[in-house]
């Protein structure tokens, strides 16, 4: 785990946030009504959002998922906090509605046609979350990782399946 947490973030300032205090977490998970991942927490004292290294920018998948053949991207992970034009994971009850996805989920990454998030649904907020892959053109989700921890852990370059 170490050594994702010292190579995972990308060179860019895109979606890089202040460092992420006790208190944004606290006000977050309180907004979010959820208990956020220890292991994200972590990640993100490390840094708090911004571009994902291209050592770790995908998911490899078996099966088409969510519209990708043989991996999901993984371009950025949101921070914690306010940010003036950028998104965050407190964006995140406006994006379920505006995109018609489920709840409780806090979402991470994507584009409005696909969405990477910490999935609630079967754990409940407090519990650890799943992460999952939200297709809002299909409206269904595939489970990626059964919890943060683990899908670090399985991320990998994109460029390999290229």
């Amino acid at each position: 785990m170490d050594e994702v947490l010292e190579s995972f973030w990308g060179d860019s300032d895109y979606g890089v946030l202040g460092p992420l205090t006790d208190k944004a977490v606290r006000d977050a998970e309180s907004q979010l009504r959820v208990t956020l991942p220890a292991s994200l927490v972590r990640l993100l004292r490390v840094q708090n959002g911004g571009t994902v290294a291209k050592r770790w920018n995908a998911w490899p998948v078996s099966a088409p998922t969510a519209g990708f053949d043989s991996y999901v991207p993984i371009d950025l992970v949101m921070g914690v906090g306010r940010a003036d034009g950028g998104t965050t994971v407190l964006d995140t009850p406006y994006l379920v509605q505006e995109w018609g996805l489920p709840a409780p989920i806090v979402l991470l990454d994507g584009d409005g046609h696909y969405w990477v998030g910490l999935d609630y649904r079967d754990c409940g907020p407090a519990g650890e979350p799943a992460v999952t892959v939200f297709d809002a053109d299909r409206e269904s989700s595939v489970i990626l990782a059964a919890d943060f921890e683990t899908f670090l852990r399985g991320l990998t370059a994109a460029e390999s399946f290229e």
